[in-house]
């Protein structure tokens, strides 16, 4: 470690099998936290399911076999490369955090949900800082589905709007673990009121300069609020499941974003609950919605589960297809390779004829 401090463009360190996997594992704990643009690649003669989830769980970035394909850890090498160009930025700048936010016209489909597991996935095993903030000021459950209890919340930063600034703000965020922290909504709805759009924008602004993402959860309306961070959004994730009610409200709603040129071209679909045997598939949604589903999470026990228990599936079981189809999403809205597909949802089952499900095309 003492080495790693005095040569700071270095971005890898690669852990073979002579290092026993609970000195490795505490080590890339260590570099998790202290350096977090060196990436972690963990060489084993062998290893299993358990060890990777424990590997994942130290900040691991990789894990190869030894003796095993060159490619495998030339590419998580070059993988750990990208990573640390982006952390640095360029010329060693730290680049400015990048705000996604997420949004669905219809409650309901798990977007709250999908944007814990999504601002869980972004921090990258705590190679990045995310900020996760709620900004259903009426109706906010970003807290109690990670199972927080927030001393302070946005509330503490009404009448802020002319000095706020990210000193300020971190006194008022909570801390999930040392990656992820969330701005927690009012305890009581009445104060949305209070929570105007210019201080929302400044509190934005301000959280890019102490973080790599912010992600902001918002309501399933177009509100102040909700238009307000969309204003400020560099990648916009829309949330649908597949039922007639929710893709008609989407349609409207991108039909809207577009008259309004909200987020043009920095747009991805993740369709939640993604059962085929309902009876529409993913490309009927594709040709209803005129955009390209991103990421696709099945209906599963296991999410609703890990939400009760205050442990999102992203952090619960990281080789979870859910949790796949998350880190899918991230690398989809910073751009990275994807590193792992997507998991393909159910089988498919035989679709019924057509009705003409949302005839009407768009202009």
């Amino acid at each position: 470690m003492a080495w790693l401090d005095q040569h700071s463009d270095e971005y890898v360190v690669a852990l073979g099998p002579s290092v026993d996997l609970t000195s490795a594992l505490a080590t890339a704990e260590e570099l998790r936290i202290k350096r977090p643009t060196v990436s972690v690649v963990l060489v084993r003669d062998q290893f299993d399911t358990d060890v990777l989830t424990k590997a994942m769980h130290a900040g691991v970035r990789d894990v190869v076999v030894a003796g095993g394909d060159e490619k495998a850890l030339t590419s998580a090498v070059e993988r750990a490369h990208q990573l640390f160009q982006a952390l640095r930025g360029p010329g060693g700048a730290r680049q400015l955090g990048r705000v996604i936010t997420v949004f669905s016209p219809k409650g309901g489909v798990g977007k709250t949900t999908s944007s814990v597991n999504l601002a869980l996935a972004l921090t990258d095993r705590g190679a990045r800082k995310v900020c996760l903030v709620d900004l259903d000021l009426a109706f906010g459950d970003v807290a109690i589905t990670m199972q927080l209890f927030p001393t302070h919340s946005i509330e503490q930063a009404v009448g802020s709007e002319d000095s706020i600034d990210l000193s300020m703000l971190e006194g008022l965020l909570t801390r999930h673990e040392d990656s992820l922290t969330v701005l927690a909504a009012p305890a009581h709805p009445d104060v949305r009121e209070r929570v105007t759009p210019l201080l929302i924008s400044r509190i934005l602004r301000a959280l890019r300069d102490g973080f790599d993402y912010i992600v902001v959860d918002t309501s399933p309306s177009f509100d102040d609020a909700t238009l307000t961070a969309l204003d400020e959004t560099d990648e916009c994730v829309i949330v649908a499941t597949l039922d007639v009610p929710t893709l008609k409200n989407v349609k409207v709603a991108l039909e809207t974003m577009d008259m309004l040129s909200i987020a043009r071209g920095h747009r991805h679909l993740l369709l939640n609950r993604a059962d085929e045997l309902v009876g529409i598939s993913v490309e009927k949604v594709e040709s209803i919605l005129n955009m390209p589903v991103t990421a696709q999470v099945a209906t599963a026990v296991d999410i609703a589960a890990a939400t009760n228990a205050g442990t999102p599936i992203v952090s619960h079981k990281p080789g979870h297809p859910a949790s796949q189809a998350y880190a899918h999403l991230a690398a989809s809205v910073t751009g990275e390779p994807v590193a792992v597909p997507a998991p393909t949802p159910v089988a498919q089952a035989e679709q019924p004829r057509s009705r003409g499900l949302f005839r009407r095309g768009r202009s």
